[in-house]
């Protein structure tokens, strides 16, 4: 099989691999589609310490070409399009068991980070990648694989709403309006919130006003907090999405929040250096400091199955879709600061 072989930071080859042993309860995925998430980016630019040689791509969708022996064959069938559960967890530890999968300690001593033996990686930069049956979620084969492709960061946006507890007419604040930031817009504005932007990007501002949010915000000409408080009756946001990687900024976040409000920390910081937040003032306001990490097994089921009905369309924040034989143009407009979702089309 062909796969897009990270030898070291910045050194992609399209690359002919020997193809992936199947276990008997595990199907082989023909990918169809990838898309090329900020961890990419950064592992392309060696800003983290996952092993190399590496194939990157987790956020990727496909169809069944192989079933193994012990596969429940009146589920599953060769040809079903399918995404797949990629949060390598043990399903046995205390997180697993109740329910917070996504946090599984054990995913991050996994091969996909680390394999001194081998390869490293998720694989959907790839043709052809193992899954086990149960990590498996039926597709409807009207849903274009392209789309299929951004089920992962749509999973992991519901995994931060929902843990929020966004509820109508709540007053919602997201910073930043990338990719992840957009896809909070548009989902909470799916749960009747009223949505807040700032962006000082005015073309992402202008994008976020079609997408649902309410208000928007550039941080580079007004105070962010009193512009949130004028906006929401001089409350703050009940709910503060943090989507950037600035440390700065989660002080601003927090400083948007409303008495008892949530500030969400959904991105991860880079450079990861500490924050000083007055623990003072969370006393006595009752503020909640909380984080969002990674999809759970049931927010793919339902960024699957909201795709399969058409509830939901991530065609606004899909910025270009790249054969994945032009993987450096894709990565150098995936690296740009003003794109969205680049999406890689496994062909051959």
């Amino acid at each position: 099989m062909k796969a897009l072989v990270m030898n070291e930071p910045g050194n992609v080859k399209m690359t002919e691999l020997p193809m992936p042993e199947m276990k008997p309860d595990e199907v082989l995925v023909r990918v169809r589609a990838a898309g090329i998430c900020i961890n990419d980016v950064r592992d392309f630019k060696g800003e983290c310490d996952y092993s190399y040689p590496r194939i990157g791509g987790h956020e990727f969708a496909g169809e069944i070409y192989e079933i193994g022996s012990e596969v429940n064959k009146n589920r599953f069938h060769v040809g079903q399009r399918v995404v797949t559960y990629v949060v390598d967890n043990c399903k046995e530890c205390y997180y697993c068991k109740n329910g917070f999968e996504n946090v599984c300690p054990d995913s991050l001593n996994s091969i996909t980070y680390k394999n001194p033996d081998g390869i490293s990686g998720f694989c959907g930069f790839g043709q052809f990648v193992v899954a086990k049956a149960e990590d498996l979620y039926i597709a409807d084969d009207n849903v274009p694989f392209e789309k299929l492709a951004v089920v992962e960061p749509v999973a992991c946006v519901i995994n931060s709403i929902n843990n929020a507890n966004v509820e109508f007419g709540d007053d919602v604040l997201v910073i930043g309006g990338g990719t992840m930031g957009m896809l909070h817009v548009m989902l909470a504005h799916m749960k009747g919130a009223n949505v807040i932007l700032s962006e000082p990007v005015e073309e992402r501002r202008k994008k976020a006003l079609e997408l649902g949010a309410n208000a928007v915000i550039d941080p580079t000409k007004v105070d962010v907090a009193e512009e949130v408080k004028r906006l929401t009756d001089g409350l703050g946001a009940k709910i503060v999405f943090n989507t950037t990687a600035i440390p700065a900024i989660a002080l601003q976040a927090l400083g948007c929040t409303a008495k008892c409000g949530t500030m969400v920390m959904f991105s991860s910081l880079h450079p990861n250096k500490p924050v000083e937040i007055n623990l003072g003032a969370i006393h006595s306001t009752q503020k909640n400091i909380t984080g969002a990490q990674n999809g759970t097994v049931k927010t793919f089921w339902q960024a699957v199955k909201m795709l399969n009905r058409g509830v939901f369309d991530p065609t606004p924040i899909i910025e270009d879709v790249y054969d994945y034989h032009d993987f450096d143009q894709a990565m150098a407009c995936a690296m740009r600061p003003d794109t969205y979702k680049v999406v890689l089309k496994i062909t051959d």
